[in-house]
């Protein structure tokens, strides 16, 4: 299963996060990348990878092929788990899982999510007091971070960009939050979405209620 058609993805490199608080919202804007959308309010797909997880080659080809086709081109070879495929270590995807649950209710609403072994996915709504971008740099910065530490290693542990997209009406978030949490299954990681432990439709999280019955 695919996203649904409609909304264009769009991809911009977050800057220097400099706090929470009350901010302008910026609407749609461009750093050299594709067009990026910063708004309150809107249900958002958002897309990030680690450093490695799509190798030069891959990352040619992708651009030669049509500016309409390269998100699922691009899909496709993130699903096929090039790079070191460090959110497959259960201690890197609990991390990343943390991190993405811990402001949930606060700063966004998190609706769906899924660690892969190379990249991630969320379906989340910032709210009016934070920014897309930041909401994104936070999450990268800290989890890089600890992750580095982790794995004793140094370098560019998250690549800098992120895609997001923004869902039209209630139809294209349904398609999309399915598609979110059947990726593990499609990627052959798992029989079942319910298999997945780094994702919302994990059955260890008692139904769908992740953060526990005073979050919901």
């Amino acid at each position: 299963m695919t996203p649904a058609i409609g909304a264009s993805w769009t991809a911009g490199v977050p800057p220097a996060c400099t706090g929470f608080g009350a901010v302008e919202h910026r609407g749609w804007r461009s750093r050299g990348y594709l067009p990026h959308l910063d708004a309150a309010n809107l249900v958002q797909h958002i897309v990030f990878r680690l450093a490695d997880s799509l190798p030069s080659g891959i990352r040619a080809k992708i651009a030669k092929i049509p500016a309409d086709d390269r998100v699922l081109a691009i899909d496709g070879a993130l699903d096929r788990g090039h790079g070191r495929r460090d959110l497959a270590n259960p201690l890197i995807g609990q991390l990343v899982q943390s991190a993405l649950l811990a402001f949930d209710g606060e700063r966004y609403a998190l609706n769906a999510w899924c660690i892969m072994p190379n990249h991630v996915h969320t379906l989340v709504e910032i709210r009016p007091e934070h920014r897309l971008d930041q909401v994104v740099h936070s999450w990268k910065s800290y989890t890089a971070k600890q992750a580095n530490r982790m794995l004793s290693r140094h370098g560019s542990f998250w690549a800098p960009e992120y895609f997001d997209r923004f869902m039209q009406d209630d139809e294209h978030l349904a398609t999309t939050l399915a598609y979110i949490e059947e990726n593990p299954v499609k990627a052959g990681l798992c029989a079942k979405t319910t298999d997945w432990q780094f994702s919302s439709a994990w059955n260890g999280w008692g139904g769908r209620d992740a953060r526990g019955p005073s979050r919901r």
